[in-house]
C-alpha cells in the first residue's frame, strides 16, 4: 500500500523497532497529526483473554476526563416523565415507536448513542439485526440501558465512550484528538487503561495487557510498553 508524502514524514519520527513509554507515544502520534481535519486519536489494545468464553468477555464504559471532542447525537427511547428529562438533558432525538419503525423500515441512523430505559427493552430489543452489527444496540454494562436516562444522554454528550473486544480480542477506542495536545489526551487514555485493567475477568490467565497502540485518523501507530500495565 502506497502512502502519502505527509504519513513518510510522520514515519520517519517513530521508530518501528521500538516500545516507548506511553506519555512519549502519545506526544508522537499527536506530533504526526498532519492532515487537513483535526484528527482523532485511536488506542488499539490487545488482551491476553479468550472472548469465545463467557467469562472472559471484557467491555464497559467510561466518561473520559476530557472528553472525545466528537459531537454525539444522542436518540433516547422512553415514555411518560422521561420525555421531558431527556430532552432537558439534551438529546437530539426522543421518542419511542416513531423512531423504533423508522430505523426498522427506513434504515434511519442519524445518530451515534441509543439511550434507553428498562421498560421500553422489549421494543428496542426487535432492532438487534439492524442496531447490532454496528455496534448501537443499547446494554446495561455500557449503561445505556438505565432508568436515569437524563444522567446517562449528559455522560454521552460529556464524551463517555463504550470499550469492548472485538473478534481478535482486541479493544479499539478513540481517546481525543490532535488538536487536544498531548496531555489531555494522555489523561484520557490513563483513564482508560485504568478501567480496561479494573475489568480484568477473574478467568483470564496469563499476561492481560498483551500490546497497545496509538495512532491519528491517517498516521502510523505507535507502539507503547506494555510493563507497567502486565
Amino acid at each position: 500500500m502506497k502512502h502519502g508524502k505527509k504519513y513518510v514524514d510522520s514515519l520517519k519520527l517513530i521508530d518501528k523497532s521500538k516500545n516507548y513509554e506511553a506519555s512519549e507515544a502519545i506526544a508522537l502520534c499527536v506530533q504526526t497529526g498532519k492532515a487537513k481535519f483535526d484528527e482523532t486519536v485511536e488506542v488499539h489494545v490487545r488482551l491476553g483473554v479468550d472472548n469465545r468464553h463467557a467469562d472472559q468477555q471484557v467491555r464497559g464504559a467510561i466518561v473520559l476526563p476530557n472528553g472525545t471532542g466528537k459531537t454525539v447525537r444522542v436518540l433516547a427511547i422512553c415514555k411518560g416523565d422521561n420525555v421531558a428529562l431527556a430532552q432537558e438533558a439534551g438529546a437530539e432525538y426522543v421518542g419511542a415507536e416513531e423512531f423504533t419503525t423508522k430505523i426498522q423500515n427506513e434504515g434511519w441512523m442519524d445518530f451515534d448513542v441509543l439511550i434507553t430505559t428498562p421498560d421500553m427493552m422489549g421494543l428496542v430489543g426487535r432492532l438487534g439485526k439492524v442496531l447490532g452489527p454496528r455496534g448501537l444496540m443499547p446494554n446495561p454494562k455500557a449503561g445505556t440501558v438505565t432508568p436515569d436516562i437524563a444522567k446517562a444522554i449528559k455522560e454521552a454528550k460529556a464524551g463517555k465512550i463504550e470499550y469492548r473486544l472485538d473478534k481478535t480480542n482486541i479493544i479499539h477506542c478513540p481517546i481525543g484528538k490532535v488538536s487536544f495536545g498531548a496531555e489531555k489526551v494522555s489523561e484520557n487514555f490513563n483513564a482508560l487503561l485504568e478501567a480496561i485493567i479494573k475489568a480484568k475477568p477473574a478467568a483470564a490467565k496469563g499476561q492481560y495487557v498483551k500490546s497497545i497502540a496509538v495512532t491519528t485518523t491517517m498516521g502510523p501507530s505507535v507502539r507503547i510498553n506494555t510493563a507497567k500495565y502486565i
